[in-house]
């Protein structure tokens, strides 16, 4: 079966992918977009975004990227269902597989597959996330203003999340399943001399608790085994994100936490005609702002390279 042929292939449907769609569409570079197993990426999963320009109001993820798609159609972008599950970057064309068995060559390729928070595992984790469970303070904090939330986890992002949320919530309870901060001893300084946070060492998280409404508290468990319950509003995850760069090891070069590396300022990665944006490159901001920026430096870069 003879290969389809393709100008740009997106790969990734978050804020990074459809804002490369809505550029390179414009710029007549016909881009395909394959969705993945995650249609609008992350955001979906986050009810209210606040923080987002243009929407003064605030909007839920799902409508965000629901608008996102629609103006990348607008403009003549193809967006399919489908999931890259194979590809081959040593020469030009590169070459694409999706589900297993639809080949493409590719004359350009934008990775915007996006990054995963790390989660514990618990059912009560997933059937609260989005209703008080997050992995993301800057996120979603401001929705538990004056009210007392929790984050797991004892290294730098986790007292970085906890010093955010320290300015903004009543309480915040460390949650560190060690009996020591692994955290810099400038971020371990801020969070033991902020008076609202209290750091809770030695205990793992035995369930997410809640009603309808979402998250009402958390059991925990000692190393002893003993238990304790804490009552919460929000339920912050900090224990770090997994970049789904999994297709591109041994041909995109990475850093030592799988993120694609990039050439600073630009999307460009270590091959021609790979550019990478949102998520899968940042390890730092994490928000839908810079990824969908850095999806537009994406397709100036794409549309540059093909017109060489």
């Amino acid at each position: 079966m003879n290969a389809e042929k393709i100008r740009c292939l997106i790969i990734g449907s978050g804020p990074a992918g459809y804002t490369a769609a809505i550029y390179t569409s414009r710029a007549n570079l016909n881009p395909v977009l394959y969705e993945g197993i995650e249609p609008g990426g992350q955001l979906t999963t986050t009810t209210e975004v606040e923080n987002f320009p243009g929407y003064p109001e605030g909007t839920t993820g799902q409508a965000m990227m629901e608008d996102m798609r629609k103006q990348a159609l607008r403009f003549g972008a193809e967006i399919r269902t489908g999931i890259v599950t194979e590809v081959d970057l040593k020469q030009r064309p590169f070459h694409i597989t999706v589900d297993g068995q639809k080949e493409i060559e590719a004359d350009s390729l934008i990775v915007a597959t996006g990054a995963s928070a790390r989660f514990l595992g618990l059912e009560s984790e997933q059937r609260f996330r989005g209703m008080g469970v997050s992995g993301c303070a800057t996120c979603d904090g401001f929705f538990y203003r004056r009210k007392d939330v929790a984050v797991v986890g004892g290294g730098d992002t986790a007292c970085e999340e906890a010093s955010y949320l320290a300015s903004i919530c009543r309480k915040v309870y460390m949650i560190v399943r060690k009996d020591y901060l692994r955290a810099s001893k400038a971020m371990q300084k801020r969070v033991t001399t902020t008076d609202n946070i209290d750091i809770l060492f030695g205990y793992n998280t035995d369930e997410v608790l809640g009603d309808e409404n979402g998250v009402t508290g958390v059991r925990l468990r000692r190393n002893d085994g003993t238990t304790r319950t804490i009552d919460i509003s929000g339920f912050f995850l900090a224990i770090g994100h997994h970049p789904n760069t999994e297709l591109f090891k041994g041909q995109l070069e990475l850093d030592d936490e799988g993120y694609i590396k990039t050439i600073p300022g630009t999307s460009k990665t270590n091959i021609d005609g790979v550019f990478a944006a949102g998520d899968v490159q940042d390890p730092n901001y994490r928000q839908a702002i810079t990824a969908a920026g850095s999806g537009c430096i994406a397709a100036l870069d794409c549309e540059r390279f093909l017109l060489l």
